[in-house]
């Protein structure tokens, strides 16, 4: 099939797309187009303007500052997936990356269009709320920050306006050594994740001093597990701790389709998280033997 007949627009720098979106009616930012292409081809989608953002200056970084990882929004996820800094410093991210489509598509995919697009089985949606990162947007009125815990407004829409733009993702680091693991079942790998899990700990003197837990794929957005990272901290982790926590993750209120029933959501909400932290803390046990 063909995309619907649309205007084309080429910007280059955030002040002008800022502009094209405040006065273009019905327009589309085009960023990695891994999503939006299948879209509009299959009519999905029918804007009247598309505004082009991948000659837009200053849009593609990593760097770390202030104890967080900066990113832009247009940085592409193959450079996330091969950049040292995000290995040594993030390695949650970098676990998550390979675990998103492939390597074709991870070519052309961003990081901004993938928070953007909001999916509920997406990797990085989920590790941005497994790191409690914060989203900067420019817009008409300035810049302003979203903590990620309130930027899924509903079902794969994010709380940005129609004339706002996504520009940099802020996520705070967790101090060496700390464990994580990002696991998840996908039908075929490279298929979305029917659910996924992400895993971060910190121990001081044998017991859990923090915990962060996030489920992937369960509902319209992550769900971070306060109630199981609640059951972990002060405790002495073992398989029997992290099982019997994580047996909450069969209550939660899990969504069903065509590709699995909210029951089946729910068992491997539970498994898939119990093996998240169970590698999670093995790993903290392999950097101490390391160091």
């Amino acid at each position: 099939m063909k995309p619907p007949r649309f205007d084309y627009h080429d910007p280059e720098t955030v002040p002008e797309v800022v502009g094209l979106l405040k006065t273009l009616p019905n327009a589309r930012m085009l960023a990695g187009g891994q999503s939006l292409m299948p879209m509009l081809n299959m009519r999905l989608a029918l804007p009247d303007h598309l505004v082009d953002l991948n000659r837009v200056e200053g849009l593609a970084y990593i760097r770390e500052t202030g104890g967080a990882l900066e990113i832009g929004a247009m940085t592409r996820q193959r450079d996330i997936e091969f950049s040292q800094l995000v290995l040594e410093r993030c390695p949650v991210m970098h676990e998550a990356i390979l675990q998103v489509g492939h390597r074709q598509t991870r070519n052309r995919g961003t990081l901004g269009g993938s928070l953007c697009q909001l999916d509920p089985s997406a990797e990085l949606v989920a590790v941005a709320a497994a790191l409690e990162a914060t989203i900067a947007v420019a817009g008409p009125k300035g810049t302003r920050e979203i903590p990620f815990s309130g930027f899924p407004k509903t079902y794969m829409t994010p709380a940005i306006g129609p004339d706002e733009l996504l520009t940099r993702v802020r996520f705070p680091l967790w101090p060496r050594p700390h464990g994580w693991a990002f696991v998840e079942f996908a039908r075929r790998h490279g298929d979305f994740a029917v659910v996924s899990a992400a895993a971060l700990l910190e121990e001081d003197r044998g017991k859990i001093k923090r915990a962060s837990v996030t489920l992937g794929g369960v509902a319209a957005a992550p769900v971070r597990m306060k109630e199981v990272e609640k059951a972990l901290v002060g405790q002495t982790a073992s398989d029997a701790l992290f099982r019997d926590a994580c047996e909450a993750c069969r209550k939660i209120e899990a969504m069903q389709d065509v590709h699995a029933p909210a029951s089946y959501r729910q068992h491997l909400a539970a498994v898939l998280s119990r093996r998240a932290l169970e590698r999670a803390h093995a790993r903290i046990g392999a950097a101490k033997m390391s160091s």
